[in-house]
């Protein structure tokens, strides 16, 4: 018998494929269910969202004007992993980065034409404050998980995918993707210079690989999506990197902060493979990376 076609489609901004021997229709229905849910708690793009509460007017009748939202189990994980990487780059990479990515155009419209100039984040302590599940803001915070949130939403249909009891599959949301059983793949690693070329291969096998490019999501002069949160302006030094770790939103939070931390000290806290290419063309990364680039 030959084996079952992927499952391809749309989700979160981006194409999902998903390969997986046994994912039976209610299955994908479950899958697509829980990016749904997904996109309606933690989606900018979203007026109606969650996570947009916390960039409307003050909770009524809060004399301090503080807003406060609580989210799902997953917000957890999640703002723990944020907090470290915000302090590792003092401030640089942050989730509440949306209100100056809306003000360069990348906005609920898609306009990507500037509104003005950028801004820095809401300051993490002082302006709002992540607690387990509870965001608290004392201002219009515009929250964007984009740095890891594509990564734990590969996690949570990998979850899924492993709860019905399949042990060999591949899920791959835009580049970033985790492998579970079977044999490894073989994953090219696109020239950020020259999206036509690769630049060295890796093979994945039990565990993820995140990818961040400020070419993927670039418009404008010099505008793309990879924000430094202390200006709110578009990072310049790293153009792409990559990150092998054992879950996806690890590597992707981590594929993010290579822009502003280097990944010596990311691979000092984490399990992980790392690699960084710079403006000037230049890479630096961990042994097994740079022997990719020879593959």
């Amino acid at each position: 018998m030959p084996p079952a076609a992927p499952l391809e489609f749309d989700a979160l901004g981006t194409s999902w494929w998903i390969r997986a021997e046994g994912l039976e229709s209610v299955l994908e229905g479950r899958v697509r269910d829980r990016l749904n849910d997904f996109d309606a708690t933690w989606s900018r793009f979203r007026g109606d969202s969650l996570a947009m509460r916390l960039a409307a007017p003050a909770d009524v009748g809060r004399a301090d004007g503080e807003r406060t939202v609580e989210f799902p189990a997953e917000a957890a994980p999640l703002g723990r992993l944020y907090r470290e990487l915000h302090d590792l780059s003092g401030g640089s990479v942050t989730p509440f980065i949306g209100a100056s990515l809306a003000q360069l155009g990348y906005d609920p419209d898609y306009s990507l034409q500037p509104h003005g100039e950028p801004v820095p984040a809401p300051r993490w302590g002082e302006d709002v404050d992540w607690d387990g599940r509870t965001v608290s803001a004392r201002t219009p915070v515009v929250l964007d998980i984009g740095a890891a949130g594509k990564g734990l939403a590969v996690d949570l249909v990998c979850e899924i995918l492993l709860g019905a009891g399949l042990t060999d599959f591949l899920v791959d949301a835009g580049g970033d993707m985790r492998r579970h059983g079977g044999t490894s793949d073989r994953i090219a690693l696109e020239n950020p210079f020259d999206t036509r070329q690769a630049i060295g291969v890796v093979e994945l096998h039990d565990g993820a690989l995140a990818a961040s490019a400020v070419n993927r999501r670039a418009w404008g002069e010099g505008l793309h999506h990879v924000l430094d949160g202390l200006t709110g302006r578009p990072v310049r030094r790293v153009v792409a990197s990559w990150v092998l770790a054992p879950d996806a939103m690890t590597a992707d939070g981590l594929a993010t902060a290579l822009f502003f931390v280097p990944g010596v000290n990311l691979a000092e806290r984490h399990d992980v493979h790392w690699l960084s290419v710079h403006s000037d063309g230049h890479a630096e990364g961990s042994p097994y990376f740079l022997e990719g680039l020879h593959r």
